[in-house]
């Protein structure tokens, strides 16, 4: 088993050992990537499963890099963050995380000399499938549909329904951290890590629509390993409250009104290519109108979709927003057919096929529909709060491939 170390030390390694010249650095790296939005479960999710990966005992304890997948420069739009690791702190920064814009080359990293865990996702997706890591995937903890592509013979290859992915490493690092010498600061640490997405994700464990028994019962743990610290708690940390942890994660989560367009649409953001179409969904944590009133008015919106549709190359932008205005949990759905007739064709038998299912209601007596130059384009009031983009993302990803076989 590998001697523990604070979380601060661990990263520190996983990044030496990355930037180490290719004849001094473990053959293959064994990394651990959660998905392309990059959202708190994907990356908390990464760097829990890595540490325990990596403290397991002697016979799987193979250095485990977790690679948040994202660019360094978008870690500053993500401020929940900070709740989690305070920049000011002696302990994990944002800073400390290891992103994409650490990876080596293509040339001094080839597939063949890397392994891939993914959580949080079962499909690897963007630059890392151009470098061909896709070919490298030896194991997945998701908590998404089962999409075929990883292998039978994965280990782990652990699929389950729950609120956050989060849940399920825990409930695989589980007998890995009980093992362990238990201490104190790395534990709390550790533990606060693991209760972010988990508290996120299920709203306190209070959503009956996402919490499960996998999030229950990985709250209790890790509740357990916060509680047992807190009879020697130092003052200088402030004391485990989950009340107070959750307000300040959603503050700063949902804090996205002084960014451009452009930031809030790639802030939480996912793209999926079946057969020519590609789509991109974005999630974004405030309503359609108060971003209109707050950030740019529906020109600059329009421009800005259509403008980060054409960086992204995709046929069908989407934006999903989630809000709760006067208390009400909305969500809202705008889908836009702007890459040609078949685009176009998809945008509207989604809508026919799943409109009834979703609750679709015209937004604002179709302030942002649009239908002109070839595109169509249409927004709704969701109102099956129930479905999220793990929901519609597979709805509209069918109706593609139902374009592509005809």
């Amino acid at each position: 088993m590998a001697q523990r170390v604070s979380l601060k030390s661990f990263l520190a390694t996983a990044r030496k050992a990355l930037t180490a010249p290719p004849s001094q650095r473990p053959n293959p790296l064994t990394f651990v990537v959660g998905n392309e939005s990059a959202d708190l479960d994907s990356i908390c999710s990464a760097v829990l499963y890595a540490y325990f990966r990596t403290h397991a005992p002697s016979s799987q304890s193979a250095l485990h890099i977790p690679l948040s997948n994202l660019p360094r420069d978008d870690l500053a739009l993500r401020a929940e963050l900070n709740a989690i690791f305070p920049p000011s702190s002696n302990s994990v920064t944002p800073d400390d995380l290891i992103t994409l814009s650490d990876l080596p080359s293509p040339s001094d990293l080839p597939p063949s000399a890397t392994k891939w865990y993914l959580v949080d996702h079962n499909v690897l997706t963007g630059d890392l499938t151009k470098r061909g890591y896709d070919k490298s995937v030896v194991g997945c903890v998701d908590h998404h549909d089962d999409e075929g592509i990883i292998p039978s013979d994965a280990q782990p290859r652990v699929f389950a329904k729950c609120g956050s992915c989060m849940s399920l490493v825990l409930s695989q690092c589980q007998p890995i951290w009980d093992q362990l010498q238990s201490h104190q600061e790395i534990d709390e640490e550790l533990a606060r890590v693991a209760m972010a997405p988990i508290l996120i994700d299920t709203v306190k464990l209070t959503s009956k629509d996402k919490t499960t028994d996998w999030d229950v019962n990985a709250a209790a743990y890790a509740e357990e390993k916060l509680v047992a610290t807190l009879s020697v708690a130092r003052s200088s940390r402030q004391r485990y409250d989950r009340e107070k942890y959750f307000d300040h994660l959603s503050e700063l989560k949902d804090s996205i009104l002084h960014l451009s367009y452009r930031d809030i649409l790639r802030k939480d953001y996912k793209k999926w290519t079946d057969g020519s179409l590609n789509l991109g969904i974005s999630t974004v944590v405030q309503g359609f109108e108060t971003c209109l009133a707050e950030v740019g008015d529906k020109q600059t919106f329009l421009a800005a979709l259509k403008d980060w549709a054409k960086e992204q190359q995709l046929d069908i932008a989407a934006v999903m927003t989630v809000s709760k205005p006067g208390g009400v949990f909305t969500r809202e759905l705008l889908v836009w057919g702007l890459g040609g007739q078949d685009a176009v064709k998809v945008a509207r038998r989604f809508a026919e096929k799943n409109g009834g299912s979703l609750g679709l209601e015209k937004w604002n007596n179709g302030e942002l529909d649009g239908e002109e130059g070839g595109e169509w384009r249409a927004c709704w009031r969701q109102m099956d709060v129930g479905s999220s983009r793990k929901q519609v993302a597979p709805m509209l990803r069918e109706v593609m491939k139902e374009s592509a076989r005809l």
